[in-house]
């Protein structure tokens, strides 16, 4: 079986399907049109998110057994058509949940104690107590959206807490020992720090919008480390001014490219102006998920699953 790595990863994951037999070619330079004059030649790919597989480089991959995403999400795999066209695809969301959780509770208690501000300050040769005096979690209702692999995560977390731990998914029976799930309703009326884990589809973007906001009891705290476009951004903006939403901690931008790596390819938005110069806000380029051991663990994830679905004969 022959493989086609189009990103690079940690170098267990090559080495690994090397020792198994597979045989691995490696092409992190060539452009996409380049890669489909010669895709047909391959039984596996496995990509991060350095471009979009579509029906058009499916079509030229005939060879296609497999598609592994060193990663959570597969937005970037046009999934529906690789399905019908008899293609396993692989991802990893075990590999960096453990990350993700980490992350979002950091985010979380930075804001409620201001880290950020009062670190900037201090710097500045300010020492301001009262103006930077934060607030607990314990006794807060925290509502998670999506409790898949990386909503678990961050609510096993909080385990160490003496707080109530809320979750709404469109599926059913969800719930666990960390986390009862309730109705959208429930939801809205008790939460007050929201925090999304939801994979990019139809349903996820432009959830976060200003209707969607103002249907929620109590103001809150907003928390994303899933996916960018999620958010309206704008709407964001509008309830962070008038005080609906409390503050927001930020993995993730709706303006961010389709491979990750990039913010803008144009002028930058006025209100991410205003994102960037708001005490409210703690912002993170997309490395919630992306620690040095997550990398690894994705590496070996894809491995241990590609073994499982196709041993090399």
């Amino acid at each position: 079986m022959r493989i086609m790595h189009l990103d690079t990863n940690h170098p267990i994951l090559i080495d690994q399907l090397n020792q198994l037999g597979y045989i691995n070619d490696e092409d992190y330079v060539s452009t996409k049109e380049e890669i489909e004059s010669k895709i047909y030649q391959y039984d596996g790919i496995i990509i991060r998110s350095r471009f979009t597989i579509d029906s058009s480089f499916i079509d030229k991959a005939t060879n296609l057994k497999f598609i592994g995403r060193v990663g959570a999400g597969l937005e970037n795999i046009d999934c529906n058509y690789a399905i019908a066209k008899d293609i396993h695809l692989i991802s990893a969301p075990e590999g960096n949940r453990n990350a993700v959780g980490e992350h979002t509770l950091g985010m979380l208690l930075s804001l409620f104690n201001k880290l950020n501000k009062a670190d900037k300050e201090i710097r500045q040769g300010k020492w301001l107590r009262e103006e930077n005096r934060g607030i607990e979690l314990n006794g807060k209702t925290i509502g998670i959206i999506g409790y898949g692999n990386m909503g678990k995560a961050f609510a096993k977390k909080l385990k160490g807490f003496d707080v109530n731990i809320l979750c709404y998914d469109i599926k059913d029976d969800v719930g666990d020992e960390n986390c009862t799930q309730v109705s959208l309703k429930e939801f809205q009326e008790k939460v007050e720090i929201v925090s999304l884990h939801t994979p990019q589809n139809k349903l996820s973007i432009n959830m976060i919008n200003t209707r969607f906001i103002n249907r929620f009891q109590n103001s809150f705290w907003l928390l994303n480390t899933a996916r960018g476009t999620t958010v309206v951004t704008s709407d964001l903006v509008r309830a962070l001014k008038n005080g609906k939403i409390l503050g927001a901690g930020l993995d993730v931008l709706e303006y961010e490219k389709k491979s990750f790596e990039k913010l803008f390819t144009t002028e930058p938005p006025k209100s991410f102006n205003y994102l960037i110069n708001s005490e409210k806000v703690i912002l993170s380029p997309h490395v919630a998920g992306w620690t040095k051991e997550s990398k690894e663990k994705l590496a070996q994830t894809i491995v241990d699953k590609i073994k499982m679905k196709f041993p090399a004969k």
